[in-house]
């Protein structure tokens, strides 16, 4: 039967949306082409596969990404199971969903996931040099370390001979506070 003879309300319908380029007389799609009441659940599944995609092909999206894909997955498929469902319940879900996920579950799972990286040794203390020039304790001299000068201050209690291997036990400025590697014995 032509869906223009169905009924008055189906006609108006009609002719209102083939005005607009909505509706086709071949497919009779009056209903699901006048905005419908639900989205395709196959819409959820391609934007969560998106989402899951992007958190892979940024290189530290914190995994965000990963709850807001999974959260459209899951809304596609209770979507595939309930036809009917409509669009704000749809939404509402998935905001739902994405948002709890995320405050529960994020921050131990990307803990879990990362680890903790190892603790990065920044600036020269810890490190050691060679005495250009001997030391007493307290006096400071000229001294190379990872390829610039700097001031080194004998920051120990007994003297330090010229070749003398000593550690770098802080940084003061731009002064290296050293003290000998081994103690010498007299």
């Amino acid at each position: 039967m032509d869906p223009a003879r169905q009924g008055r309300g189906e006609h108006d319908c009609t002719l209102r949306l083939e005005r607009e380029g909505l509706y086709s007389r071949h497919d009779g799609a009056c209903k699901a082409r006048d905005g419908g009441e639900s989205m395709a659940w196959w819409s959820w599944v391609i934007g969560g596969a998106i989402f899951l995609g992007a958190e892979l092909a940024f290189v530290n999206a914190q995994f965000y990404f990963v709850f807001v894909g999974s959260a459209a997955i899951v809304v596609g498929l209770i979507a595939a199971g309930s036809p009917g469902l409509a669009a704000w319940l749809q939404w509402a879900i998935f905001a739902a969903l994405a948002l709890v996920s995320m405050v529960l579950f994020r921050r131990r799972l990307y803990g879990w996931l990362r680890g903790h990286p190892p603790a990065v040794a920044a600036g020269p203390a810890g490190g050691t040099l060679t005495l250009p020039a001997a030391l007493e304790p307290g006096q400071t001299c000229q001294a190379e370390h990872g390829g610039s000068f700097w001031a080194v201050r004998n920051d120990g209690q007994t003297a330090m001979s010229a070749g003398t291997r000593v550690r770098i036990v802080r940084v003061d400025g731009l002064t290296l506070l050293v003290r000998a590697e081994h103690p010498q014995t007299t």
